[in-house]
Formats: structure tokens, C-alpha cells, sequence
């Protein structure tokens, strides 16, 4: 027996810091893991800054006990370099070599860029999505994209009726790279039917749709503390996490 499959054995105690959008799948791996997890989630609209997640962060990890636990588990990838600078204090810290959370939901990233390669220009939504912040499909109806609607009517308050309709047709604009929408369907969650939400944005779009099966095993290994190097990143105390943009996706330093 090696001494990584030694120390995978052991009950670890683990501090898991977590995108909000991956709480029923994390909740679900806590509750059958022989480890002891200490949850903390984070809000999903940090992904809309990632220098404002990677201080929140950052500062959670600070925050952290030292001795307390003995690894800290980032419920993360790379998003947007968000996780690009992250500084392990005392503890480790642990990341799954990921670009983004689709290839947490997919199992891996390998699947995920085979997926991304094939269907160019999709936009991607789990249960997670859905639940903890409405999708920008879901909250920009129809009037939005017409230049109505309550925001619409805020920004002519503030900036004009002329300046309004430029920024909603800049925030807008980003539609144009997508004409498809891919559901995960994780099987434990399936019976809360946001299948159909999916499929009613793609339609109400004119979009594409399709749906494939989504695979927990990466959220499992990452909670259970089997953290082989091909997919996990061990990142020892006083050493900080960086892309390496390769197929790594990244290491420390």
C-alpha cells in the first residue's frame, strides 16, 4: 500500500469552502464520507468578479484555525482565475485541476473540453444554477432584450432614456456568442424538474438544447480525501496557487 492510499484511509478533518451552486452535490458526498467536513459556502455572484472572489476567499482561509483542520478543501476550479493567487496559510489546500465548475458537474475535465470542443458556443445550467441565482436567461425576459423593464426603467432614472438603451444592449450583447443550452442532469436531484426551465430558456431563444447525464465523482474524491495528482492539486502551507496553462490547468509556487 502506497503512502498516498495510507493517508486516504485515515479520517481527515476538512474545512470545505464551496461555490453555493455545488451545495446539494457537496452536502450529499459530506454526508457519506468517513471524513469530518466543516461547510462554508460562498455566493455564486462572486463568479461575476473574480478579483472579489479571490479575496473572500482568501480571506475565509485567513479566518481559518490554525490546527483546526487538516486540509482545506476548495469546492472550486480555476473560474475565470478567481482561484489565481490563492494563498495556503497554515494548512493545505486542496483544488481539483479544473478550468471551471462544468467539469466538476461532468466528472472531469477531459469530458468537459471533448463536450466544449464538439458543441461550440453552449451555455451550461445544473439544478445548483438555478436554485442559488436565477440564470441571466432566467431574469432578462423577453422586454429586457427590447429595452423595457424594470431595469430599463432605473437606468433612464439615472442615466437617460438614450444612455439606458446602450447599456442594456451592451450587457445584452454577450447572447450572441451562444445558440445552445446544455442541461446536467445530476440522477439525485432530477426530480426537481429544472430540466424545463432549461428547456423552456432554449426555446423562448430559439436555441438548441440538449441534455446529458452529469457524473459527481471529482466532488466525491475531492470530499473523501482521494486526492490523486492527476486531478487534484495539493497545495502545502506558504505555497500559492497559479494557472499554468497547460493541461494541468494549474500548480503552485
Amino acid at each position: 500500500m502506497t503512502e498516498q492510499q495510507t493517508n486516504n484511509n485515515q479520517r481527515k478533518r476538512l474545512k470545505v469552502i464551496a461555490c453555493e451552486v455545488l451545495f446539494r452535490e457537496i452536502c450529499l458526498c459530506s454526508a457519506y464520507t468517513r471524513n469530518i467536513t466543516n461547510l462554508d459556502f460562498m455566493p455564486r455572484g462572486l463568479h461575476d468578479n473574480p478579483d472579489m472572489m479571490r479575496a473572500e476567499v482568501q480571506k475565509k482561509i485567513d479566518e481559518t484555525e490554525k490546527g483546526a483542520f487538516d486540509g482545506i478543501v476548495l469546492g472550486y476550479a480555476l473560474c475565470s482565475r478567481g482561484m489565481d493567487g490563492i494563498q495556503a496559510k497554515d494548512i493545505p489546500l486542496i483544488i481539483p485541476k479544473a478550468h471551471d465548475c462544468i467539469s466538476l458537474f461532468m466528472g472531469s475535465k477531459e469530458k468537459y473540453m471533448k463536450y466544449f470542443t464538439e458543441h461550440p458556443g453552449t451555455y451550461y445550467y445544473t439544478s445548483g444554477w438555478f436554485e442559488r441565482l436565477k440564470g441571466m436567461f432566467v431574469e432578462r425576459k423577453h422586454q429586457d432584450g427590447l429595452g423595457l423593464g424594470k431595469k430599463f426603467e432605473e437606468y433612464v432614472a439615472k442615466y437617460g432614456e438614450d444612455n439606458a438603451r446602450y447599456l442594456i444592449e451592451f450587457e445584452n450583447s454577450w447572447v450572441q456568442n451562444y445558440s445552445q443550452i446544455t442541461f446536467i442532469d445530476i440522477d439525485f436531484v432530477n426530480f426537481l424538474n429544472y430540466s424545463e426551465e432549461a428547456k423552456k430558456i432554449a426555446k423562448d431563444r430559439n436555441w438548441n438544447y440538449d441534455e446529458i447525464k452529469g457524473d459527481i465523482r471529482l466532488i466525491r474524491k475531492l470530499i473523501d480525501g482521494e486526492w490523486d495528482e492527476d486531478e487534484f492539486l495539493v497545495i502545502p502551507p506558504g505555497h500559492t496557487i497559479v494557472a499554468s496553462y497547460d493541461e494541468n490547468v494549474m500548480k503552485f509556487k
